[in-house]
């Protein structure tokens, strides 16, 4: 990761929590909906900080330093509909203010392997995001879209979210997310607006945003209904 590489130097010293979005319990982890709990572990692994349930907060969490900064990574206990419940608890139990909450989610507008940061938004109909906004009571926090590809054909979008990647995506989705870990890296060191020009998509007809992401092609590295979405 470029942080190991010594290439950071933090702007900004206050603590900030990284929330990974996904569904709790082992049949669960392989699907695409877990991939925002998938980036944190690969985060946590990077930095050689280990989870824990965190008492009162239905969440597990690793704290250490990421970056010069401290940090909080969060994987909510509760289901995905429910994420606020956990991420509420755990930023006021870390003094972590909203504008340092980064939420990692699926996206699935966004081809497997492309990332999105925004520095604040709406759910875009993603009930997890939705929950969080709900229980800080303001859209004003980053978040991190990770693309998992639309379900094909006529597939119910809450069907696809709850199934596992496909054998052939996975070398592109391990790339994914050490290239997520990097973008995190990024904020966390020097703020929104350089990992966005960084790491985003670039704009049609542009040249901008080189490492926005990785495909199938590539050498380099939600929606849903039901109980779990």
């Amino acid at each position: 990761m470029l942080a190991q590489e010594g290439l950071f130097t933090p702007l900004n010293s206050s603590p900030a929590l990284i929330v990974g979005l996904g569904n709790p319990g082992a049949e669960y982890a392989g699907h695409r909906h877990n991939i925002g709990f998938r980036v944190v572990d690969a985060l946590a692994q990077a930095h050689g900080l280990r989870f824990a349930r965190l008492r009162g907060t239905s969440a597990h969490v690793a704290r250490g330093d990421v970056c010069g900064r401290p940090v909080a990574l969060a994987k909510p206990q509760t289901f995905m509909n429910e994420s606020g419940r956990a991420v509420g608890r755990v930023s006021q139990v870390c003094g972590v203010a909203p504008s340092q909450v980064l939420v990692v989610l699926d996206d699935l507008d966004l081809p497997l392997g492309r990332l999105r940061l925004r520095p604040d938004g709406g759910s875009a109909g993603h009930k997890g995001m939705r929950s969080i906004i709900e229980r800080l009571g303001t859209q004003a926090f980053p978040r991190l879209r990770v693309g998992i590809d639309r379900p094909p054909g006529r597939m119910d979008p809450a069907e696809y979210v709850l199934l596992p990647f496909a054998e052939q995506e996975l070398v592109v989705v391990r790339q994914v997310l050490d290239h997520a870990v990097s973008a995190i890296e990024c904020w966390l060191a020097e703020g929104i607006d350089v990992a966005m020009g960084r790491y985003n998509p670039p704009a049609p007809g542009t040249g901008r945003g080189q490492e926005a992401g990785v495909g199938p092609g590539d050498a380099g590295p939600s929606t849903g209904e039901g109980a779990q979405s």
